[in-house]
């Protein structure tokens, strides 16, 4: 599971929400890995409140990212 985690993580840096989060990791000093690994877990806790409120995802409007 962290293994899916982390490979969609990688995979969402073309994203430009996700990149400006690991952009921001990266500048806070943490090395690739560990920016990543920030990313995957913001990525997981996206997906739990998306679970449990029982809605799909929306793209956040440029203004809360």
């Amino acid at each position: 599971m962290g293994r899916a985690l982390f490979l969609s993580a990688f995979a969402a840096l073309h994203d430009p929400i996700s990149r400006a989060y690991y952009d921001k990791k990266r500048d806070e000093k943490k090395k690739h890995n560990a920016a990543l690994i920030c990313l995957a877990r913001r990525r997981c806790d996206v997906l739990y409140a998306m679970l449990k409120n029982k809605e799909l995802y929306r793209n956040p409007t440029p203004s809360a990212a």
